[in-house]
């Protein structure tokens, strides 16, 4: 009777320690996948920001709807930016243009941008700079050409010249229009045009891929030197934009065009 109660107790406690181990293990298994899910969804997001500013900033988008509403402080521009090359950091470089749009042909603003991310002790989550570009003769109306007709990546790459402005994005608040917004630093960066000291540049990048963008120059008093009273407002292209090219208004802003030729723009 003895015997067979002790046999009993010891199985008893060998199917509880079993079964504590088993639910140690399955806690600790889920704990590590929990942690090494965390991690991976973190590092993934981080390059995530990245990918969704350069998808958002791509594409053809027009300055219409503005240039509509104020004629006088607004031309009709149409921007195109398309993914250009990769550098060896994982940076996208992109190429980017700006023409008035019944002349898209004709770009008077070239750039190519670099997108990344930022470094982990800033307080942002994308960088965005600018820098002029070597050759721009050979890129004018890069993304409008088919693949074979471009410049080599390797050739993209040794032309980027002279940086120009950095921006450091964040995503913006739950409930706000946009998806990012960021800014040049204080103080911005150095620009003469006009009689400023320095230039400043914002964005916003909207959640219907809207991009708005304002630059201005200021002189060494920071009274502003050039640049609009607000920031341009493009809109992803509709697919009439083509019919529209000669259109009323695009026909009547010719004058203007006029108006700004050798401007900082046109620089």
């Amino acid at each position: 009777m003895g015997a067979d109660s002790n046999s009993s107790d010891d199985y008893n406690n060998s199917v509880g320690w079993n079964r504590a181990g088993g639910l140690i293990m399955k806690t600790l298994v889920l704990v590590g996948g929990a942690l090494f899910l965390k991690r991976l969804t973190k590092s993934t997001t981080r390059w995530d920001h990245a990918r969704s500013v350069s998808q958002s900033l791509s594409g053809e988008k027009f300055s219409k709807e503005q240039a509509a509403r104020d004629p006088e402080n607004y031309f009709n521009i149409r921007m195109t930016t398309c993914p250009a090359a990769e550098l060896v950091d994982g940076s996208t470089v992109l190429y980017f243009e700006q023409a008035f749009s019944r002349t898209p042909q004709k770009p008077f603003r070239q750039r190519f941008y670099t997108v990344k991310l930022c470094s982990k002790e800033m307080k942002c989550d994308v960088e965005l700079s600018s820098y002029a570009i070597r050759e721009m003769e050979e890129y004018k109306n890069f993304c409008d050409r088919t693949k074979d007709q471009r410049p080599l990546p390797e050739e993209i790459v040794g032309d980027i010249a002279e940086h120009l402005t950095t921006l450091h994005l964040k995503c913006c608040d739950r409930g706000k229009r946009c998806l990012y917004e960021g800014s040049t630093p204080p103080g911005g960066f150095p620009n003469s045009w006009n009689g400023a000291a320095y230039c400043t540049s914002e964005i916003a990048i909207l959640k219907n891929n809207e991009v708005h963008t304002w630059e201005r120059g200021y002189d060494e008093d920071g009274n502003q030197a050039w640049g609009t009273k607000g920031p341009y407002e493009f809109k992803p292209a509709p697919a009439s934009s083509l019919k529209d090219m000669f259109s009323p208004l695009n026909l009547s802003q010719l004058s203007m065009e006029k108006r700004i030729e050798g401007s900082f723009v046109l620089q």
